[in-house]
């Protein structure tokens, strides 16, 4: 799919237009058929909620664009080439990104690096050579550009590449000291954001960047991480987006290591070395383009208690009630842009899950096989194949081991 420059401008004043989120925009779509003839329905649907929103007007949407453009920036919608297939899977997607730098740095397996702002020595110095490890492997570092873990994680993948995402717009780069990091890190990598420009990031908007971190990324390792932080609140999102969650080991006598100790017991995989990563996730580069792995051994919301909600999105009628939870919820509706499955959503034809649970479970045996085997070998897509290995995982009627690979535990 490629929008055409009114398209673009017309889905930019749909999602800046008050109480519009990634949810209501996709709902509007499905309804609407089209961005432009959503906008024009908003303010009679906002009048029938008893709402009065601010609609953003072409022109604001077209300084917008234009700014970006000054700025070397661009704009990639869901759909596009250049957007990335692991975040458009997820179910709050965002539909615009902004991209500075080599948007094609998006298009390679990416793993998220985050943790403390307040790292130890030890950490920082591990983060580095996890880094620097996985871009010789082949890996994308995805993280947010905050002190501490995520600036090591930066400034050792600058040369291999390096994704930096932003709480808010890209001409606010936060904190203000890494403004030459990032700029450094543009050469082989990218700068992202949901944000308009000019908007300073707010304390809700951390959490919101954070599902994109996790989003870009096939697996998440946290290194230190205090047990309330918004590194918790990132392997959460990375668990419930079906990613695999990988925490760094720490002593007991460490605040900052309690919260990966924590994510090791609640059933993330031990990292102590860049190999435990790559074994993990090289199996599933194997698969579809779209880069979309097994979920996680975690129980169900292990890593951080819910925060606020992230957006306050209009129940508008007719449309469907668009949900401000915080965590994002399988959807009803089909997705409006062609190739995107959506978690929960009506499958025609799909087999019954009992029925799916036998056969994985027949195909499954004391020789390790892969999930990319197990799906070909099933006819089943992998969205299926991956909830019932976790189905089946959390019954304790198969194992997973290193490298990803399962066997059937015999009764």
């Amino acid at each position: 799919m490629v929008l055409t420059d009114r398209q673009r401008l017309d889905w930019l004043r749909l999602i800046r237009s008050e109480s519009i989120g990634p949810r209501t925009f996709r709902s509007l779509m499905n309804r609407f058929g089209g961005a432009a003839a959503a906008v024009e329905a908003l303010p009679d649907l906002a009048r029938q909620a008893g709402r009065d929103i601010r609609i953003c007007t072409m022109a604001e949407a077209e300084r917008e664009a234009e700014a970006l453009r000054r700025l070397g920036g661009r704009l990639v919608a869901m759909g596009e080439a250049h957007y990335p297939r692991p975040l458009q899977a997820i179910d709050t997607a965002p539909p615009l990104i902004a991209v500075l730098g080599r948007p094609e740095v998006l298009l390679r397996p990416c793993v998220a690096l985050v943790g403390s702002r307040n790292a130890s020595a030890a950490g920082l110095k591990f983060t580095a050579r996890l880094a620097r490890d996985l871009g010789e492997a082949g890996f994308v570092v995805v993280s947010g550009l905050a002190r501490g873990i995520d600036t090591a994680a930066h400034e050792a993948s600058v040369q291999s590449g390096t994704v930096a995402v932003l709480a808010g717009g890209l001409d606010e780069i936060y904190p203000p000291q890494n403004a030459p990091l990032l700029q450094r890190l543009l050469a082989e990598g990218a700068a992202v954001s949901e944000m308009p420009l000019g908007l300073a990031p707010r304390g809700r908007d951390f959490p919101r960047r954070n599902r994109l971190v996790s989003g870009l990324s096939l697996g998440t390792v946290v290194v230190e991480a205090a047990r309330k932080s918004g590194s918790l609140i990132t392997a959460r999102f990375a668990n419930e987006q079906g990613r695999l969650v990988f925490a760094v080991p720490g002593s007991p006598l460490d605040p900052r290591a309690e919260g990966g100790n924590h994510l090791i017991r609640e059933g993330a995989t031990l990292c102590a070395d860049a190999s435990h990563v790559i074994e993990a996730l090289t199996p599933l580069l194997h698969g579809d383009a779209g880069f979309l792995p097994p979920p996680p051994a975690m129980r169900e919301g292990a890593g951080e208690d819910r925060v606020q909600a992230l957006w306050d999105e209009l129940d508008l009628p007719g449309i469907g009630a668009a949900s401000s939870a915080a965590v994002p919820e399988p959807e009803t509706l089909a997705s409006a842009i062609p190739g995107v499955a959506i978690l929960g959503a009506s499958i025609p034809g799909a087999v019954d899950a009992a029925d799916l649970r036998r056969l994985v479970l027949q195909l499954l045996g004391s020789a390790p096989i892969s999930v990319d085997d197990l799906v070909h070998a099933s006819g089943r897509s992998a969205r299926e194949i991956s909830r019932t290995v976790l189905d089946l995982e959390l019954d304790s009627l198969l194992r997973r081991h290193p490298g990803g690979s399962l066997t059937r535990i015999e009764p």
